[in-house]
């Protein structure tokens, strides 16, 4: 069940028994006895610009999510998820436990792949604006005619670059195989695509469309793993079923009513990022509780 916002957000978080390999724009990075520890904390990011508010629950919003669609979805393609149940960790003082607890994922580690494998199965966002002024999203040219929230059928594949810091770059699939080689190109690019029709048809049976999301994946031993995230609010747009149709402007369960708000203030999307109102920061937190609620409940 969703977690109410009632405590204050957790922005950082140190693990003295567990070494820590990296900080990115959400999560918390350590190694402990060969494993990872993915620790999702209360930040959130627009515009690939990290806020300096966080958002209340959020980390463990994100850690069920992903939980969830990890364990939904493990048939489809493998994944990294080892275990949440901390209380079972007996490598984990029993006085860190509380910290960890509901927001942490121990994984297998992997060697990530340089490219974020993002599928879009209907047209918005950045995508939209490509497509009005050269009539394709990333290089893949669509029909004529189509219109905001018109279903991309068959969904595409647009990867793009994984920046350490600043905008993540798109990126055309013969620079893929340039990076990672054709075969796990391939391979990636098929599992993110199955990933997404197995998750978009589950969601719809809970009245959500999923417009589009992004997929990490590794490799271990050489096979292809699902790392990182998968179909949170953070790295998908989720919209009210019935609301769907060519031309409308869908309620988004995800970050995009935050990311409108930062537009109305005429930021740049370039750091500092403006201060988030209390209203604000509130808002955001319920629609993340909401759309967990209705996916996983």
């Amino acid at each position: 069940m969703p977690h109410a916002a009632v405590t204050a957000p957790v922005l950082t978080l140190d693990l003295p028994f567990a070494k820590r390999l990296g900080r990115g724009k959400v999560r918390e990075i350590f190694e402990l006895n060969g494993d990872l520890l993915l620790v999702a904390s209360d930040r959130v990011s627009a515009f690939d610009v990290v806020m300096h508010e966080g958002i209340p629950g959020k980390g463990r919003v994100l850690t069920e999510t992903s939980t969830f669609w990890f364990r939904l979805l493990r048939d489809v393609v493998p994944n990294h998820l080892l275990s949440t149940d901390v209380d079972a960790w007996t490598d984990v003082p029993a006085s860190c436990r509380d910290a960890l607890r509901g927001r942490t994922m121990r994984c297998c580690k992997a060697a990530p792949l340089p490219v974020e494998w993002v599928v879009r199965g209907y047209l918005t966002g950045s995508g939209w604006q490509d497509y009005q002024r050269d009539g394709a999203v990333s290089g893949v040219r669509l029909p004529p005619g189509m219109q905001h929230a018109s279903m991309i059928d068959p969904p595409i594949l647009t990867p793009s670059t994984k920046a350490a810091s600043g905008h993540d770059e798109p990126i055309p699939f013969a620079k893929v195989i340039e990076l990672v080689g054709e075969k796990v190109a391939v391979a990636a690019r098929d599992a993110a695509l199955k990933l997404y029709a197995a998750g978009r048809a589950f969601a719809r049976q809970r009245g959500i469309v999923i417009a589009d999301t992004k997929f990490e994946f590794g490799l271990r031993d050489g096979s292809l793993l699902l790392i990182d995230e998968c179909m949170t609010p953070d790295s998908s747009r989720f919209w009210p079923a019935e609301e769907v149709r060519p031309g409308s402007n869908p309620t988004s369960f995800d970050k995009q009513y935050l990311r409108n708000w930062l537009l109305s203030t005429g930021w740049n999307k370039t750091p500092p990022p403006p201060t988030l109102p209390a209203d604000v920061i509130a808002t955001t937190a319920a629609t993340y509780a909401e759309i967990q609620r209705r996916l996983t409940a």
